[in-house]
């Protein structure tokens, strides 16, 4: 399935039933501590100059209990699109730093673009009821110095002011700046209309860049990338949602051995090298960032470097374990609400925050 959710409710039905059916599996990054117990530990089959080259930080989010359970296959962090023609069409010298000067210039940009085009819009994302809402929301709550929801230490961070503004911030796109439907929008629907030239920025993972600039796209060398916007001063930053997969292998397997040694292959240098030059897939691996064939074919890798080494939040998942799936629905569920108008974010956080105590304490 497309949806990470029901991929994640599909793998959970395979194990359920301890099937031999699947040998080799592709798991979120927020997967590790839910899945570990069917997992097959891939250490051993790594060598030492391997398992070392990965980013420590995801190989520390894929090891539970001392086992390997996912070798990290590439990663990803939300970014913002945008398109470098209309912003210097309309006179703006360069993309936004703050989520308000977005709002300024999608606005902007919407209204005169309109006039040729009334399918246009200035900002598309994924407002969906789904795991991609809680990736995105994150952004926003982080941006605004929100918090995590729940942090390292298992405080339940999420109900405070920061937070339910930046969730009202949000609901305040729709409609305005933002097609009324991205509130049941994944990636490929804001991909969609990005790609046919129909937005001036986009919220999305690194795949889209590639797709943006095949030779049939209409978008080609029109597009850049950077971090996502910072919340308000004085304690805005910005905050990109760490993201990514990595090769997993079923303890049910009739294959271990067999399936261990691919998920070794797909996840080597070599084939990573050709993943990010063919797919702007974001190596595992620190030393592909400064791989000159790497650099060439996708330029702003060496920016998201910075991102992974400092920007790029995570979701509460280390810290709730196998009750992240509840966690993560509970807080999608509610934000999507904020986003159609059902409540105000100061509600959501309210609600977020009782459900969460019920879950967790």
């Amino acid at each position: 399935p497309e949806s990470a959710t029901d991929r994640l409710a599909l793998y959970l039905q395979f194990f359920g039933a301890q099937s031999g059916d699947i040998d080799l599996m592709q798991i979120d990054v927020i997967w590790p501590g839910i899945l570990a117990e069917h997992l097959v530990d891939l250490r051993p089959y790594l060598s030492d100059e391997q398992y070392n080259s990965y980013f420590e930080r995801i190989v520390n989010n894929n090891t539970v209990d001392g086992a390997l359970v996912g070798i990290p296959w590439f990663t990803d962090a939300g970014l913002l699109y945008y398109r470098t023609d209309l912003l210097e069409k309309y006179g703006y010298d360069g993309p936004p730093e703050y989520w308000s000067e977005l709002e300024e210039m999608a606005a902007t940009i919407q209204e005169g673009e309109r006039a040729e085009n009334p399918d246009f819009w200035g900002f598309v994302w994924q407002g969906n009821a789904y795991e991609g809402l809680t990736c995105d929301a994150l952004e926003w709550q982080y941006s605004y110095n929100g918090g995590t929801i729940v942090e390292p230490d298992g405080t339940i961070s999420i109900n405070n002011p920061k937070a339910a503004a930046s969730f009202d911030m949000a609901a305040s796109w729709v409609g305005n700046i933002s097609p009324p439907g991205v509130v049941s929008y994944q990636e490929e629907d804001a991909r969609g209309v990005w790609q046919g030239g129909n937005a001036a920025f986009m919220r999305n993972w690194p795949y889209a860049f590639a797709l943006g600039n095949a030779e049939d796209s209409v978008i080609k060398d029109k597009f850049a990338v950077v971090p996502l916007p910072k919340g308000p001063d004085p304690d805005g930053q910005h905050a990109d949602t760490l993201g990514g997969w990595q090769m997993a292998v079923s303890k049910y397997s009739d294959n271990v051995d067999a399936a261990a040694q691919v998920a070794v292959c797909m996840t080597s240098y070599e084939a990573q090298k050709i993943r990010a030059t063919q797919g702007s897939m974001l190596p595992t691996i620190g030393d592909l960032y400064s791989d000159p064939d790497v650099l060439e074919a996708n330029p702003f890798f060496g920016q998201l470097f910075d991102v992974f080494a400092g920007g790029a939040v995570a979701r509460p998942s280390t810290v709730t374990g196998d009750k992240y799936n509840e966690v993560s629905t509970i807080y999608f569920t509610e934000v999507n609400k904020v986003l159609t108008g059902e409540q105000t974010g100061q509600e959501a956080v309210e609600s977020i925050e009782k459900q969460l105590k019920d879950l967790l304490e």
